[in-house]
């Protein structure tokens, strides 16, 4: 068998495609890991529908249709989050992690690269650099380099069938669907066909160590998710299958105390077209992430206190609506931050104003923090990083303001 017929037999047993040498470093300190796990919400969310500036009037005016109302209105207005910003109603299963301080959003956040290009824009997320196509690794790859304790292959994992650019690099990772295809045999789970690989790749070569790190992640992941739930369809997710996905991730971490960074992309986020306010295409994709979203706060538990779930897309969409009801590729946008060390309960960063002075380009909202800033912040303060091991996971990443600084206690 070729080289590149061994890795794509391994992708598809959810094993670990790329692999390489652990680096030596310090021991992992006792207790429970510092997590962090990055959902990244594909096709350019409406953080303006998300994170809401009721009190900005040009908010309503550029959005006669599919603005959401404010707090005030009554039934499926905003959900108040200070004098300024309210939460999409959707998002009400988020609500009492805001009252607990375990959940912050950064408005006006985003790349510097003013691409509107969706492949560009994702690619920048995922390599950490914006403006940069060939950066040839992720910087979760580079984040993973950079944790202190032995290395593992199950240390980091992405969630879906393949390995996304955001892993991608010389460290070991594991990708595992947790959909109902999860723990399905595959041929190399078969004793006779595992025992030909195991023989054929017994070397201590890169490839062999890729093989054996490769059946050993797969082995330790199926080992720990538990039988599949059984459902009235028979067992098959739903579209927004996020909530159920969320809590079993919420098993494997409870129950795998080496995986330590975990990510996830969910789709179907480009509203072009039909967008709506207080429901609609946008409303029926948030309520399942935020319900899935508080499934995995519920289901870690006590770790809970030990993890940082940072939400991040591509960049915003436009201010004004379109012809078609809905909006199209913008700028500025809102992450979002949650944990049980997060300094929540309130927006961070500077709102640059809705007004069409103040857009950027006159149509979208501007970025005042770079989406670098919020990541190494929950590096740096979270996972204990160095400055310099912080720099290698962000090169170029100008410094951020203080306030910023301190989103995670």
């Amino acid at each position: 068998m070729r080289r590149r017929d061994l890795l794509a037999l391994t992708a598809a047993a959810a094993l670990a495609p790329l692999a390489a040498p652990a680096l030596a470093a310090a021991p992992q300190t006792a207790g429970a890991p510092k997590r962090l796990v990055v959902v990244l919400l594909r096709g350019a969310v409406d953080g303006l529908n998300v994170v809401i500036p009721y009190a900005d009037e040009a908010y309503y005016a550029a959005r006669p249709t599919i603005a959401v109302q404010r707090p005030e209105a009554g039934e499926g207005a905003g959900l108040a989050l200070d004098d300024h910003f309210a939460l999409h109603p959707a998002l009400a299963a988020l609500m009492p992690l805001w009252r607990e301080r375990q959940l912050a959003f950064v408005h006006a956040a985003g790349s510097s690269d003013p691409t509107r290009s969706h492949f560009d824009a994702q690619l920048f997320v995922e390599n950490g650099t914006p403006g940069r196509h060939a950066t040839a690794d992720g910087w979760m790859n580079r984040l993973l380099a950079a944790l202190p304790g032995p290395r593992g292959p199950t240390d980091a994992i992405a969630i879906g069938p393949t390995l996304p650019a955001i892993l991608r690099g010389p460290l070991t990772v594991a990708n595992l669907p947790l959909g109902q295809a999860a723990g399905h045999q595959l041929a190399i789970d078969r004793p006779e066909i595992a025992s030909a690989f195991d023989r054929l790749y017994a070397g201590g070569g890169p490839l062999g160590r890729a093989y054996r790190e490769g059946r050993a992640a797969r082995a330790e992941l199926l080992g720990q998710i538990g039988p599949e739930p059984q459902a009235a369809d028979g067992g098959s997710l739903p579209a927004n299958g996020f909530p159920a996905q969320a809590a079993r991730l919420a098993h494997l971490l409870s129950r795998n105390r080496r995986t330590r960074l975990a990510f996830v992309a969910l789709g179907g986020w480009d509203t072009h077209v039909r967008q709506g306010g207080a429901q609609g295409q946008l409303a029926e994709r948030l309520q399942p992430l935020g319900d899935g979203l508080a499934a995995l706060a519920h289901g870690l538990g006590s770790d809970w206190n030990d993890t940082v779930v940072v939400v991040v897309s591509e960049f915003g969409r436009t201010v004004r609506e379109n012809g078609d009801g809905g909006t199209d590729h913008g700028h500025g946008n809102a992450i979002w931050v949650l944990g049980g060390s997060v300094r929540g309960g309130r927006v961070y960063g500077e709102w640059p104003g809705l007004s069409h002075a103040q857009l950027y380009e006159g149509r979208d909202l501007g970025v005042t923090t770079d989406f670098r800033s919020v990541l190494a912040s929950v590096g740096e303060r979270h996972l204990r990083l160095s400055d310099r091991a912080i720099a290698a996971v962000f090169p170029g990443l100008p410094p951020a303001g203080s306030e910023i600084a301190g989103i995670v206690g």
